[in-house]
């Protein structure tokens, strides 16, 4: 169960990273049908932390930092601040 903090919003693209109001958790959901790249930087986007492929359709969770950021590589990529419940 997660409790949400903020409102959805379509993830921004590289040099332009937020870290949805200092989230420790994101809910990346992608609205399309293609796989798409998720990419989770430090502050200010320093330095690449990690990235993943999230499916078409596919919902994942981000553990970051309050600091880290979060880009896509397209506008289909939502997130939401949240956390989890329980």
């Amino acid at each position: 169960m997660i409790k949400v903090v903020g409102a959805q919003a379509a993830a921004p693209a590289s040099g332009s990273a937020t870290s949805l109001g200092n989230a420790t958790m994101v809910r990346c959901y992608n609205s399309g049908s293609t796989a798409r790249l998720i990419t989770v930087t430090n502050a200010d986007e320093a330095a690449v932390l990690g990235t993943f492929t999230l499916a078409g359709g596919a919902v994942e969770y981000v553990d970051k930092n309050i600091t880290d950021e979060i880009f896509a590589a397209h506008a289909e990529i939502l997130l939401t601040s949240v956390v989890v419940m329980g």
